[in-house]
């Protein structure tokens, strides 16, 4: 197989790993509430879930280890903490996310069920799939996700060229800035540093490729993947702005991308894409259990026991949370992806910076700063923002929910002077 055929084989993989029902259901209503500034939502956006997940691809082309590998400089003790963390969020927020999506596009429409039933169904049915690795998720992958492109293409390619109805005027005051923060949502970013993982697993598998070999495929496979995504992301951004006056403004996520389907295929085409999206839905949520099972079973030494348990925790989690709205889900998670996003962009950046710029030292101050500047961030969902106004209306962006940026920036340039003018090295 020639470089260039690997290179999209892998491309259509990552996009397939990174295609669930979150990059389905944020970005349209994300259009529908910026109306004719859709295209700043948009930029802002994409900054969080292409641009940001492809550099944590090209991060792991240069690093070509595992997951650890992008916090291994500031400490191994970091870098376990930090990826339990991040699984952990997993477990308890996207992975659940699945199964609501699925009872409100799928289930609740057709049956008018609750949302427990549908979650505990769900979830038994994931761990009957996880703990058996069953390959029919593999066939059912491969001819699942290109369907659910093709509709989602087909709404977005209709949408776009019927008459629409005059935009309704935005209610976004930073489009930018609330465009880059919805696509915490996706956990894109995320995914990409995990995703950068199997890919270096395949290749050490299929053959005896060169390190620059594995880089090149990396990260053109990664361009490919994103490139993707940016096609649907800003179809269903445009199509939810220029439709925005057709759907009563207190419209849900998931009732807007079915109501969209309505408008442009019809209630039939809108059931279908219920039914596929509930599909994807059960395929994500599969993938992203038996990744959290291998991380800890490998954690502690290959013990099957602990694969199994750790799927028995993340599907008994899931029948719980998953039992709850879609909304409640997407704003519960706000705290964590305060957190844990600013951190990853910052060691997903660093690992991509020639070694000579970012040394342990960077490591260390860059992220210390990051997790001292993003506690009001994270503190705020809970104590108010009134309670923080002293502190944030000092901190450029902190009204964003940004103050991590310029103090990082500047923590990185201060590092880096240290470690050039002192006699010794600390990198």
């Amino acid at each position: 197989m020639t470089d260039t055929k690997r290179i999209f084989l892998f491309g259509f993989a990552l996009f397939a790993g990174f295609f669930g029902a979150g990059n389905l259901i944020l970005p349209p209503l994300l259009g529908y509430n910026s109306g004719a500034n859709w295209w700043l939502v948009a930029l802002g956006f994409m900054l969080t879930t292409t641009v940001i997940p492809l550099l944590s691809l090209i991060g792991h082309a240069k690093l070509q280890g595992t997951m650890l590998e992008f916090g291994n400089k500031v400490s191994p003790k970091f870098s376990i903490v930090y990826c339990i963390v991040m699984y952990l969020i997993i477990i308890a927020l996207p992975a659940p996310r699945t199964a609501a999506v699925t009872h409100e596009m799928a289930v609740a429409p057709i049956l008018g069920t609750k949302a427990i039933w549908t979650s505990l169904i769900y979830f038994g049915l994931v761990f009957l799939f996880v703990v058996n690795r069953s390959q029919a998720l593999n066939i059912l992958g491969k001819y699942l996700t290109p369907l659910i492109v093709f509709m989602v293409l087909l709404i977005i390619l209709i949408g776009v060229i019927s008459p629409m109805p005059e935009m309704r005027a935005s209610s976004m005051q930073a489009p930018f800035v609330e465009g880059l923060l919805e696509g915490y949502q996706t956990y894109d970013a995320l995914a990409g540093m995990v995703m950068g993982g199997f890919i270096i697993i395949s290749l050490n598998k299929r053959g005896n490729f060169s390190y620059d070999q594995k880089r090149r495929i990396i990260a053109k496979s990664g361009l490919v993947a994103m490139l993707g995504l940016f096609i649907i992301y800003a179809g269903l951004i445009a199509i939810g702005a220029f439709y925005n006056n057709s759907f009563p403004e207190d419209i849900t996520r998931t009732d807007l991308l079915l109501g969209l389907a309505s408008q442009t295929l019809g209630n039939i085409g809108a059931t279908f894409v219920g039914v596929l999206v509930a599909l994807a839905c059960f395929t994500t949520a599969v993938a992203i259990i038996v990744s959290i099972a291998d991380f800890f079973e490998a954690l502690f030494n290959h013990n099957h026991k602990i694969y199994a348990l750790t799927t028995a925790i993340c599907c008994l989690t899931g029948i719980i949370v998953g039992s709850f709205d879609v909304g409640f889900i997407i704003d519960a998670a706000i705290p964590a992806l305060m957190l844990l996003y600013p951190i990853s962009i910052a060691l997903i950046i660093l690992n991509i910076l020639p070694d000579r710029w970012a040394g342990s030292l960077v490591f260390k101050l860059v992220v210390l700063v990051i997790f001292i500047f993003s506690l009001p961030d994270i503190l705020k969902s809970f104590l108010g923002e009134d309670f923080f106004e002293p502190i944030i209306s000092y901190v450029p962006l902190a009204h964003h929910n940004l103050g991590w940026v310029i103090p990082s920036i500047s923590a990185f340039f201060v590092a880096n002077m240290m470690v050039r003018f002192k006699p010794y090295s600390m990198s």
